[in-house]
């Protein structure tokens, strides 16, 4: 290599050049040195496995891929077949990849799917080797992928693990995820003479440092939000609260207001702002502009002093004692609720325990994801099994808590392609920061679950289905969602991995009088959280079609699709079942004074 005058001698790797070798290589000690530290703390450290932790999929993910694997042994012809089409692919393809390198024009074999940022740098297109891996790891996962699929006689609940399982791994082993068979990092690398690799080993050594139960990989910049600063910002007061609740009213911003108030009961898996962002995608704050009375439910972050709080303990002290304060503080002797997610599971559950008890305080109940039926349960039942339950159940009596954490990580685990490897790839490899996202700060401001509470929703629900079956008991009533006689709003979203769109509509059936059905576009957050603003997605609607259709398939065959957020339907509906106007009622001017300005100290906790 003849050199310039002056200047430093280059040396290529895989078409980039290396310009201050010295640098490089002092850059790679101070990289093993700074590593030896993270991997000592992720290794020694044994709170990053058990259950719903990486470490412990993948050792569930043997168990589970080794039934499928049995399932191919017992069809010998079947899988030499399937591993011979295997081979054929592998060698059109180097064959293919061969032509690219003589500077043969050539069509590939197979392309990443719509959406996949995995491979969006040029040069998995244009440097032939940086291609072919690309290729090749995707025709061994849509080949690992059939396999599962077309494994004979697996029951649709071990495929459902398998599947999981499967893109678990896959995803883990994703050329884009390595160094020196990922073009952008490999390019950087070089440029930067590994100074990425070694800030992106520090920050991940200040990642394990912060982390509590799991490894938190920061999705995006946590410094660029604070709840009640530019989060969770709808003026209100909190104006009753007791072990497990705190309870927000929220101010008018119209004279006049619908007579009946609603009262939403949001999931106390997660904190409550993921219904009050930032102002812009507030649904709170839409519906306080709409005219309604809002009152919301910030649940407790709870520790070791709250582990014999149980589901019932939540049915009474949250949706009870909220749903008689917003009575007697509005003055309206019923109201109407809403739940999202498991705040839909435990608001439907109070609504079953209220009639079979002769209660009559609820207008009308509307539903945001919510299931009631789990036989169709989505992702999140591949964590619930007996063997699952149990090291959980002994997790929490040891500390009295589930850490928030474990649910973390096992939302993050549904989509790691989306919500893991892009982080690490970003944090570790590239050495950036994360970029700053409102939901996905909510997403890392885990909380915590009680005990009790926990232990009996994975087991009661998750795992036998007593709701659905009318073999759940709460406060000495046993349960029956038919008696359930309400206008009822049901919402699901169309590629919810948490509460499928199947499992939300079979549930909708089990109710006394037929629900509206509507169909939101996206999935579990972003379906719901789509403020009419925005003009995204979609949604759908089957007017008299709830009752009559059995299936979704079929409900679908007659739904009318809408463009934009479902916020408006929902609203004109909710104004039907709302009365009259009143004069607005200022937070704290009635029975129940302020305790504090919204959004409290409960959420943040």
């Amino acid at each position: 290599m003849t050199d310039k005058e002056g200047a430093k001698p280059g040396y290529d790797l895989g078409g980039y050049t290396i310009n201050d070798p010295e640098k490089l290589s002092q850059n790679m000690l101070k990289l093993f040195e700074v590593g030896a530290k993270a991997f000592s703390q992720m290794f020694d450290d044994k709170k990053n496995a058990g259950p719903m932790s990486m470490a412990g999929e993948m050792g569930e993910a043997g168990k589970v891929l080794s039934v499928v694997a049995q399932h191919w042994m017992a069809e010998p012809q079947k899988l030499a077949a399937a591993q011979n089409k295997f081979n054929q692919d592998f060698i059109e393809l180097w064959g293919r990849t061969y032509r690219r390198m003589l500077g043969e024009t050539v069509e590939p074999m197979v392309k990443p799917l719509a959406g996949d940022a995995r491979f969006q740098d040029a040069d998995w297109n244009n440097k032939p080797m940086f291609d072919f891996m690309k290729q090749a790891y995707l025709l061994a996962t849509n080949w690992a992928d059939a396999m599962v699929e077309n494994a004979a006689g697996l029951d649709e609940r071990t495929k459902q693990r398998a599947r999981f399982n499967l893109n678990l791994i896959t995803s883990a082993l994703s050329p884009s995820n390595f160094p020196m068979t990922n073009p952008e990092v490999l390019r950087m690398t070089v440029a930067e003479n590994a100074d990425n690799l070694v800030k992106g080993m520090s920050q991940l050594v200040n990642d394990l440092s912060a982390s509590g139960d799991l490894l938190k990989i920061r999705q995006t910049d946590m410094s660029a939000f604070a709840v009640g600063m530019n989060l969770a910002t709808t003026p209100g007061k909190v104006i009753f609260q007791n072990d497990i609740i705190q309870l927000i009213q929220y101010a008018p911003v119209t004279p006049t207001v619908f007579a009946t108030p609603l009262l939403i009961a949001p999931p106390w898996i997660n904190k409550y702002y993921i219904l009050d962002l930032t102002p812009q995608k507030s649904f709170i704050k839409w519906l306080v502009d709409q005219g309604f009375t809002v009152f919301v439910i910030s649940w407790v972050n709870p520790d070791e002093r709250l582990a014999s709080k149980s589901f019932e303990h939540y049915m009474f002290e949250g949706i009870l004692a909220a749903t008689d304060v917003v009575r007697q503080v509005t003055g309206q002797p019923k109201i109407n609720t809403l739940g999202y997610c498991v705040g839909g599971t435990l608001l439907a559950s109070s609504l079953a325990y209220m009639a079979q008890k002769g209660m009559n305080p609820i207008n009308a109940a509307s539903f945001l994801t919510t299931q009631v039926d789990f036989a169709r349960a989505g992702d999140l039942s591949v964590f619930i099994n007996d063997t699952q339950i149990k090291a959980l159940t002994q997790m929490m009596s040891e500390r009295g808590y589930l850490d928030g954490s474990r649910m973390s990580a096992a939302f993050n685990m549904m989509r790691p392609k989306d919500l893991i490897w892009p982080y690490i790839v970003n944090n570790y490899l590239l050495g950036k920061q994360p970029f700053p996202f409102d939901l996905l700060f909510w997403n890392s401001d885990s909380t915590r679950m009680a005990a009790a509470n926990h232990s009996f929703y994975l087991n009661e629900f998750y795992n036998l289905n007593k709701l659905a079956k009318g073999e759940m008991t709460l406060g000495g009533v046993k349960l029956d969602l038919s008696q359930i006689k309400l206008p009822i709003y049901e919402l699901a979203t169309k590629d919810d991995h948490i509460a499928p769109a199947n499992s939300v509509f079979a549930g909708s059936k089990l109710f006394g009088e037929a629900a509206r059905f509507v169909l939101a576009g996206s999935g579990h957050i972003a379906g719901v959280i789509n403020p009419p603003e925005k003009n995204k997605y979609m949604y759908w609607t089957a007017d008299g079609a709830n009752e009559a259709a059995a299936t979704l398939e079929d409900w679908m065959s007659k739904a009318s699709q809408h463009t934009g957020s479902w916020w408006p339907d929902y609203g004109a509906w909710l104004a039907l079942h709302s009365g009259d106007s009143v004069p607005a009622l200022e937070p704290g001017s009635g029975a129940f004074p302020a305790i504090e300005d919204a959004p409290g100290s409960y959420v943040k906790a």
